[in-house]
């Protein structure tokens, strides 16, 4: 499940006509690499959690006969093959959610589609790049554990309330990086804040979840928090962590997306050279006067 029904307000006036999940990290939109993890996880099927104004998403990955006819005709046979795979990638299904009302609730308008299995949740703004991927890293976690489980990293002390974050039951690691998880806190202060370990963009979830979210109550903002759900279904069954290994980018703010940007084009063949180059040549002074 991929939940791509926000409006994009940080990236204004970028996305103002075009969902943010369609900005291009060098030459692919961020929300490509996380339906590649998840066909690279073993995934077969993606629920795509839409809202107004996101038909750009369903366009990418549906088939252009027109483009691919062009291509075909000026003999682009490379370009034609990567544009044919993308629309090969995956099965897909769409629901909208209506209103951006939490990621909670965007988990549960996808409900009657999910049925009564386990499932991934992938949020598209964490572009996580490691080996194996991170959402395989979770379903073998799960595999072991039989039980829903979170995405977590460590994050510094002043980030800290940017993020839901984990309590771990003391002894309870259940191998190197994965905890069993004691309590949950959406986004607390600094000073209270129960660990360093920050719930990240990837969840391998159970259907009792669905019932847990439908008796949460919104928050102050009028949302429906996910962590508050889990944290309500942690009453009645275990709920683990597993600690990502891998390079993750928060795309969803400008400076994590510049990074993503930097960093993938230094990881492209052909490209690499040339833009490494390029950085180091660079004599640019901020506003403040400073290199």
């Amino acid at each position: 499940m991929f939940p791509a029904a926000g409006l994009g307000t940080r990236f204004l006036p970028a996305t103002k006509a075009q969902p943010k999940e369609m900005l291009p990290l060098v030459d692919k939109p961020i929300i490509q690499y996380g339906v590649e993890e998840a066909v690279a996880s073993g995934i077969a099927n993606i629920i795509l959690v839409t809202g107004r104004g996101k038909n750009a998403i369903e366009d990418h990955f549906d088939v252009s006969v027109e483009l691919e006819s062009f291509l075909e005709a000026r003999g682009k046979r490379s370009q034609l093959d990567e544009i044919r795979k993308i629309s090969n990638l995956i099965n897909f299904a769409y629901v909208r959610q209506g209103e951006p009302l939490g990621l909670g609730h965007a988990v549960l308008v996808a409900r009657e589609l999910v049925g009564d299995e386990p499932f991934a949740v992938i949020l598209g703004d964490d572009v996580i790049d490691a080996e194996p991927p991170a959402m395989k890293q979770l379903i073998d976690v799960y595999q072991r554990v039989d039980g829903p489980v979170l995405a977590v990293e460590r994050v510094p002390h002043d980030e800290i309330s940017s993020y839901g974050v984990i309590d771990i039951k003391p002894g309870a690691q259940l191998g190197a990086g994965v905890y069993e998880v004691r309590d949950l806190v959406e986004k607390p202060p600094h000073d209270e804040a129960p660990s360093d370990l920050a719930i990240i963009g990837r969840y391998v979830l159970t259907p009792d979840i669905f019932p847990a979210l439908a008796a949460t109550k919104s928050d102050r903002t009028g949302e429906i928090q996910l962590t508050n759900g889990l944290r309500a279904l942690l009453k009645s069954r275990p709920i683990y962590a597993c600690e990502v290994q891998g390079v993750r980018h928060d795309t969803g703010n400008k400076l994590g997306f510049l990074k993503a940007v930097v960093y993938f084009a230094l990881r492209r063949p052909g490209l690499a050279e040339k833009f490494s180059a390029y950085l180091r040549s660079l004599d640019i002074r901020t506003p403040a006067g400073k290199l």
